[in-house]
């Protein structure tokens, strides 16, 4: 075993892994037909633009730390782990129960872990991959043994019902992924995460922080999300593809050998494209947004949760994430099972 310096002092070096994951997706299906609010004519452009048919969408009284709640919950029984013994949660969200405090917080007490820290990390679609990077840096500080990352995403809520251009394509769900430490081996072989700030405006929710607060909002449509497609096709596409090649490079990873490549699932030309530009084969890619539509920052850790519950991937197979979102931000982690 290797030695590092973690805390100042000689340690065992510590490598994370993946326990366990878990996933829940709201039990309320929302066909294409079932969006009366548009022209019977521009339905079948839904399927037709982006591959999705259907969508899920969470109970009125719900929010986004009850879906939080219900993946974790699995997660944890699958692991056998008390949640009393869960050291830290990290929730993705760009979707979250209220301005402040962090939802991590609620899902806290929901879960009785009652000795976890719990933060909020926000970074839009790409949210998922982000948070397994900062609990992967803080397991290998040695300074945790086991890390809850969830992403949660609650977008039915924040969407204009009469904007064709956002709500037919969004949906809600939530996943989680225990993480443990182990001296032997890497789980997560590496990760990689990105922001261009220059683009911070392409993708958001105007209203209701410090540029543009509650009392000052004179446009309804500044409550909800807002993105220029055209700009995100084009980014999704350059990056998605770009960071797939770092990421390979970096870790010194063909391409042959990934079992799986699992991107984020917004938009079925996005993927295609990837895969034309990544030269890795379009069979590879796990696609399950035709069902449940973009659920953001959540996209990437349902479908990585199925690939595993599904034997899509087993043990020593490695898996490629790739997301890009809002900030504009995107991120690639390879995993080994």
């Amino acid at each position: 075993w290797s030695l590092c310096i973690v805390n100042g002092q000689k340690g065992t070096m510590m490598h994370s892994r993946i326990i366990s994951t878990g996933h829940h997706i709201p039990g309320a299906e929302v066909r294409n037909s079932d969006l009366k609010q548009f022209p019977s004519n521009a339905i079948p452009l839904i399927e037709q633009k982006t591959g999705i048919k259907a969508r899920h969408y969470a109970a009125p009284e719900q929010c986004t730390s009850d879906l939080a709640y219900l993946a974790a919950r699995e997660c944890l029984a699958k692991a056998g782990l008390d949640p009393g013994k869960v050291q830290g949660i990290i929730l993705a969200t760009s979707s979250p129960d209220r301005i402040q405090p962090a939802t991590a917080a609620r899902v806290q007490a929901l879960l009785n872990a009652d000795q976890a820290f719990a933060v909020d990390v926000n970074s839009v679609c790409s949210g998922g991959i982000y948070a397994l990077h900062f609990a992967d840096c803080l397991i290998r500080s040695g300074q945790y043994d086991n890390i809850l990352v969830i992403a949660s995403e609650l977008y039915s809520k924040i969407l204009n019902p009469s904007d064709f251009a956002t709500f037919p394509y969004f949906g809600d769900g939530a996943a989680a992924v225990l993480l443990g430490s182990d001296p032997a081996s890497p789980g997560i072989i590496g990760s990689i995460i990105k922001t261009d700030g220059r683009g911070h405006d392409v993708i958001q929710v105007p209203g209701g922080g410090t540029m543009l607060p509650g009392p000052q909002v004179s446009n309804p449509r500044d409550w909800y999300f807002t993105m220029k497609g055209r700009e995100v096709y084009d980014f999704a596409v350059a990056r998605g593809s770009e960071i797939i090649d770092e990421i390979l490079a970096k870790y010194q990873v063909d391409r042959s050998q990934l079992k799986v490549v699992v991107p984020h699932q917004a938009n079925i030309s996005i993927i295609d494209a990837i895969a034309v530009n990544s030269g890795i084969p379009r069979s590879k890619f796990y696609v399950n947004l035709y069902n449940y539509g973009n659920t953001a920052g959540a996209s990437v850790m349902i479908a990585l949760s199925e690939v595993v519950a599904s034997g899509s991937a087993g043990p020593g197979d490695q898996v490629l994430l790739v997301a890009f979102g809002g900030g504009l931000s995107w991120g690639a982690a390879l995993i080994k099972l």
